[in-house]
């Protein structure tokens, strides 16, 4: 194996930095997806949550198979299938087609980031994971925070194709270093494959998301036949349960070991990582288009302002890294994931329809100072609680857990998101209407309480030319009142969880250190 595991890790940590960039690099594209492809705000959701759901349910399967055919292997073959499929989502013509691209996309980056945890476990001594944590906690919160402000720049330029298209030299360049850098590590585990464990688990994570991001649009009632939204999410559930059941009873070798959670600190690291994976998804969809439809601001505005957070979150991360290293790592976890929550909890108190974006900053920047104090500390107590046989699995289910909960924060505050619409556009209309003619009021209220169920109307949801100006107004006035409180309401889910998440990770025992793992010097030579 290599004796430079910087040089590794580094070219390792440009081809997460893509796929965590992705994550969120669509929410600043959203108001031009609406209009230009056309979508609806449901097509749109999917845009971002069936990204996370392919990524978040072959986690725990990838894992095993970097354990089997080699960390470096699986991690150029998810590089390649990411890389393309990039392409392919910029060259997508239809919201179905994106969503497929998207699905693809997020099958690639499955393949790759069990990987990455996996190499820093075999690269540095136990003692020494702190630092190259920090390194990839940083990449994860810039990447993840990133997304905005790069998304913004590329939206504005040249289109909102070139958010996807710009992975593509970036994933060249990635599939080079690593196959230059990074060592042909073979820890030659044979797997057995869980295949009843995987089809319970896909199937179940796909009804559970559905039936929860779908529930506006079919109004909570029947999708087709004898087929209903809460039945959905009934089955999603109860394979859900199946899946944990079957990985109690599979003796062989099931996907999710449940052995690994007699650990305290690794159920509860997990717990906190799948609160943190919903707020951070979750968060940027109401904010975004707020900040864009309501304030009027272009998308490289809207990145700007979450640029400050971005580097705030990069420049913090390392040192918390380190910090986790000399205490208990769950001490800073918990600091950072309630400087999130009140980040977070001042934004919803400051954001009016009149109010600044820029006068959010500050608030950006506790909730960046949170976010890096979460990522390396919370990798790290999580890794250090595993024996170095589990380490392939134990990753794999730790980053599962962060893209689970993304996958129910996407559609979860997209579905709040609506239905919150549908409440406050219709108290805002009744509000408003009373500047209007008596005959013309109830007419109003209905045309506006409608507009919640057509997203291509936010950012333009005045009635256009040729109507009385009056009623323009009142149209404006009413969309900017009812998506802010919509917005402000939205919020509270995200900040919720994250005091249940403060709570779980207030949970972890003691970090206790693991046994070396073998040196970097006495594994093979690089392929």
């Amino acid at each position: 194996m290599t004796t430079r595991p910087w040089a590794a890790l580094s070219a390792l940590c440009i081809g997460f930095f893509m796929i965590m960039l992705d994550t969120t690099i669509v929410s600043v594209a959203i108001p031009r997806l609406l209009t230009d492809l056309p979508a609806s705000i449901n097509e749109v959701v999917w845009v971002n949550s069936v990204y996370l759901l392919t990524y978040a349910v072959p986690l725990l399967l990838t894992g095993r198979l970097g354990d089997r055919f080699g960390p470096k292997r699986v991690f150029l073959a998810g590089l390649v299938v990411f890389t393309l499929a990039s392409l392919w989502c910029g060259l997508s013509g239809s919201p179905e087609m994106l969503i497929t691209a998207r699905a693809v996309q997020g099958l690639g980056a499955a393949m790759m980031t069990p990987q990455t945890m996996a190499f820093i476990t075999n690269l540095f001594k136990p003692s020494e994971r702190g630092a190259p944590m920090g390194m990839w906690g940083a990449v994860a919160g810039v990447a993840t925070l990133l997304g905005p402000l790069l998304g913004g720049v590329l939206v504005q330029g040249v289109g909102w194709e070139w958010i996807f298209i710009v992975n593509v030299p970036i994933g060249v360049v990635a599939i080079i270093l690593t196959v230059w850098l990074v060592p042909d590590w073979q820890p030659k585990n044979s797997h057995r494959f869980d295949v009843p464990g995987i089809l319970l688990c896909c199937l179940g994570l796909f009804a559970l998301v559905f039936g929860i991001q779908n529930g506006q649009q079919y109004d909570w009632g029947t999708i087709a036949g004898p087929l209903s939204i809460p039945v959905m999410i009934a089955i999603g559930v109860l394979l859900l349960v199946a899946f944990v059941w079957w990985q109690a009873r599979n003796r062989n070798e099931p996907l999710l070991p449940l052995t690994l959670f007699r650990s305290r600190t690794f159920s509860f690291a997990n717990l906190a990582n799948l609160m943190l994976g919903f707020t951070i998804t979750g968060m940027f969809l109401p904010l975004v288009i707020w900040i864009q439809a309501v304030r009027g601001y272009s998308p490289i505005e809207s990145g700007l302002l979450t640029a400050p957070m971005s580097l705030l979150s990069g420049f913090v991360a390392p040192f918390a890294g380190r910090l986790s290293d000399r205490i208990n790592p769950k001490h800073v976890v918990v600091v950072g994931l309630g400087a999130l929550a009140v980040g977070l909890a001042i934004i919803a108190i400051q954001t009016q329809p009149d109010t600044a974006p820029w006068a959010l900053i500050p608030a950006f920047l506790v909730c960046g100072f949170g976010i890096g104090c979460v990522f390396s500390p919370l990798s790290n107590a999580a890794t250090s609680a595993l024996e170095p046989r589990f380490i392939g699995a134990g990753s794999g289910i730790f980053n599962t857990s962060r893209q689970v909960g993304g996958v129910l924060g996407s559609a979860s505050i997209g579905v709040l998101l609506q239905a919150r619409l549908a409440v406050e556009l219709h108290n805002a209309a009744q509000l408003h209407a009373s500047a209007l003619p008596a005959n013309e009021r109830a007419g109003f209220v209905e045309q506006m309480t409608e507009s919640a169920g057509h997203a291509t109307e936010f950012g333009s949801s005045a009635p256009k030319g040729g109507m009385a100006p009056e009623l323009a107004k009142a149209a404006l006035d009413t969309f900017h009142d009812g998506f802010t409180s919509a917005a402000k309401a939205t919020l509270v889910l995200p900040i919720v969880t994250l005091v249940i998440g403060a709570v779980f990770a207030a949970g972890m025992g003691k970090q206790k250190a693991t046994p070396a793992a073998p040196k970097p010097e006495t594994a093979p030579t690089p392929a």
